[in-house]
């Protein structure tokens, strides 16, 4: 067997084993979990985080770069604490990668202080409870699954159901409507993707107020699994010396547990349910646990969720779901109707739909499109069999009405206008609860379906 060189003097050991992105390390002083160490060879720095003790005197850990050129009998140096990240209040605007580095061509960040990815949430004594709801200018979410300001949303859906673009209007919406900014986490994201949402973020002029930072797909494990807690470092930085309106945006987190998976199999550990792992719960809350609002500021979360196969009762789903205030279901079918967003209003909820929270016109209103939307699925086979002559005046009356509710709830939107032609429109909570009693009383019952089609307020733009 080959004799492993020993180590040099100020390091703290050496690798010993590589197998694909992990490493055994020998270490005479054990480093504790989640310690930052690097290694070197020639221009290249390598980066790992230890995530198992194995014995005495070795530890495991995951690397947070390319792997390529590493070898055994590397010497490893302790950086003297977790992985941190440079913040700075110019830091918008830009695109960076987890450790802080610009993927956008300009010049590196020039830190302010360095803050470590591994923070505690705020106390219980300094953070704030729910505040309201936060408008989106989003017809379908304000009126049916308010948003809950600095509360936590997920937008599940399976894949190519329009996800990214509802993630980037309310990035649009919290800069136009409420002068706050975003931190954008992108999650395995592939690479034409990342490239494509960086060019119609400045497309859209929404850029300047939004920080992104990315961990590739075909990056490490250790990166896809870490990127969500540096852009949430971000995110707390700007809540705390801005005092902004932050919306931490991260898409996908579906991918993040899939990191945390594939590191789980590496350091050897049993699968559980579904092959997922052990830690799968513990994982999403020490991510999910982090993002709360304090006197300094308020961070709110959209989260797109992939739902693999469509199944909402996945594990992975299942535990995201437990974490959330708002939940924003967007469906297949209503996407294949033609309908955008394609968000299902009945399958859609939010903690926020309660008289006491919305106000009695609210939520009589909101009840009142839900009556008429699930009276219409219920009667549709019906209508297929049969057709519509052979219901009672009064469920005709309800259908029509509840198709034309439904073409109305589309909209529009900004950051989409170079592709649908169509330029966007926000409409304010007011807006559309005018429109939907005017809809539910019978007022617009001489209008065509087409009248109600991609359009802002009813009353704003005439016909």
């Amino acid at each position: 067997m080959d004799s492993i060189p020993s180590a040099p003097p100020d390091s703290i050991g050496t690798i010993t084993e590589v197998h694909g992105p992990v490493a055994v390390i020998a270490c005479e002083q054990l480093p504790p979990l989640d310690r930052a160490l690097r290694a070197k060879q020639g221009r290249e720095t390598y980066l790992f985080e230890v995530h198992q003790h194995l014995d005495q005197g070795h530890v495991r850990a995951i690397a947070l770069n390319y792997t390529s050129g590493l070898r055994r009998g590397m010497a490893i140096y302790d950086t003297g604490g977790p992985l941190r990240v440079p913040v700075a209040g110019d830091c918008l605007g830009r695109l960076l990668d987890i450790f802080g580095n610009p993927l956008d061509g300009g010049d590196p960040i020039a830190p302010q202080e360095q803050r470590p990815i591994h923070g505690k949430p705020a106390p219980l004594s300094d953070s704030i409870a729910l505040d309201g709801v936060l408008g989106t200018g989003v017809k379908v979410i304000d009126l049916l699954c308010p948003f809950v300001r600095g509360g936590k949303t997920g937008l599940f859906g399976g894949a190519g159901v329009g996800k990214t673009v509802l993630v980037m209007e309310f990035m649009h919406a919290v800069a136009a409507i409420h002068s706050g900014v975003s931190v954008f986490a992108g999650v395995g994201e592939r690479m034409r993707e990342g490239h494509e949402l960086w060019h119609e973020m400045q497309k859209a002029g929404v850029m300047p107020q939004t920080l992104m930072i990315f961990g590739q797909m075909d990056e490490s494990p250790g990166v896809r699994f870490r990127v969500g807690l540096s852009a949430l470092t971000y995110a707390e930085y700007l809540r705390d010396t801005l005092g902004k309106e932050v919306l931490f945006v991260m898409d996908n987190v579906f991918r993040f547990v899939q990191a945390g998976s594939e590191i789980s199999s590496l350091l050897g550990r049993m699968p559980a349910t579904v092959g997922y792992q052990p830690t799968l719960a513990t994982e999403v809350a020490e991510l999910e646990d982090r993002i709360l609002s304090t006197h300094s500021g308020a961070i709110t979360s959209v989260q797109a969720v992939y739902v693999p196969a469509d199944d909402m009762t996945d594990p992975a789903v299942s535990a995201i779901l437990g974490h959330l205030d708002t939940t924003v279901i967007l469906s297949r079918n209503q996407a294949a109707k033609g309908i955008y967003p394609a968000v299902d209003p009945l399958a859609s909820s939010s903690k926020l739909m309660d008289r006491h929270v919305l106000g009695e016109r609210h939520y009589a209103i909101a009840q009142g499109v839900r009556e008429h939307l699930a009276r219409y699925q219920e009667l549709e086979d019906i209508i297929a069999m049969l057709g519509l002559e052979e219901l009672s005046e009064a469920d005709r009356r309800i259908v029509q009405r509840a198709r034309k509710l439904q073409r109305y709830l589309t909209q529009p939107f900004f950051v989409a206008a170079e592709h649908s032609g169509i330029k966007g429109v926000s409409v304010t909570l007011e807006e559309t609860l005018d429109d939907c009693d005017a809809f539910l009383s019978g007022q617009y019952d001489e209008l065509t379906e087409e009248q109600c089609y991609m359009r802002g307020s009813m009353k704003r733009e005439k016909l």
